[in-house]
């Protein structure tokens, strides 16, 4: 990623199409996630940065801060249905409020299904869907209050199909999209809007939690065959959804490495 020059950051941030929005990011202290809190920043937003490991959001909170920009490092484990409900509260009090929330942290687990071990359904089932979905409840109150919001929902092209060893993931992230277009229905009347970004394969540290050896091996030996997708071609997703007229709901955005089968 290029980054802007002194003044080009400056300018950014005082008249950027996020100027004086609020947006909390999930997942931020890696991948996707840390590079879309730092578009969103560099589009004049104030970012909330949630994840565990706090020493890594302390990290980019520095680099946003040292480019002009405005911070807020939440440390919490969102499987904790009360810790999920409180960075969001959390960034509501030191942010002043909320307009833009990035479900982004998640857990893709590939295995098949006779061999998985079901802890690794709970796990991505507790982070891929409840957390996501408990994050955006107690969004929508200062939404609504506000009378605008945008949700921004980070599934995957295993949302739209499944392969052999994809099944308890893809149920997961079609669990998103279901929920997501729900959502979407129920608060149009409130100013909110609802997207679903479905990356193909991203350069991440997704692959490095398969517990199934096997699968891992197999899957990074797929990736190695093209060139992926970059967090920042995801976190410029985001940021076109996010700075469209507040009449414009983009929906979904499903987004592949051009070599992806």
């Amino acid at each position: 990623m290029t980054l802007p020059s002194e003044h080009q950051t400056s300018q950014v941030q005082s008249s950027g199409p996020l100027s004086g929005r609020v947006a909390l990011v999930t997942g931020a202290s890696s991948g996707i996630g840390a590079a879309t809190a730092l578009a969103l920043a560099r589009s004049g937003a104030a970012v909330a940065l949630v994840a565990r490991r706090q020493d890594r959001l302390e990290d980019l909170a520095r680099t946003i801060r040292e480019d002009g920009g405005q911070a807020a490092v939440i440390a919490a484990d969102l499987a904790q249905p009360e810790q999920a409900r409180g960075a969001v509260m959390r960034a509501v009090a030191e942010l002043g409020g909320l307009d833009i929330l990035v479900n982004n942290a998640g857990l893709m687990l590939l295995g098949p299904v006779a061999g998985a071990d079901p802890t690794d359904w709970h796990r991505m089932m507790d982070l891929n869907v409840l957390a996501l979905m408990h994050l955006t409840q107690a969004a929508l109150g200062p939404m609504k209050q506000r009378q605008r919001g945008h949700i921004v929902n980070i599934s995957s092209v295993s949302g739209r199909g499944a392969s052999p060893t994809s099944a308890g993931y893809s149920a997961t992230k079609w669990a998103v999209g279901g929920f997501s277009e729900g959502l979407r229905q129920e608060v149009r009347l409130d100013r909110i809007r609802v997207t679903v970004i479905e990356p193909g394969v991203v350069a991440t540290e997704l692959t490095d939690h398969i517990t199934h050896q096997d699968t891992k091996t197999s899957y990074e030996s797929r990736i190695r065959t093209m060139t992926p997708l970059e967090a920042e071609d995801i976190a410029a997703a985001v940021v076109y959804a996010t700075t469209q007229p507040e009449r414009v709901n983009v929906n979904e955005i499903l987004i592949r490495p051009l070599d992806q089968g």
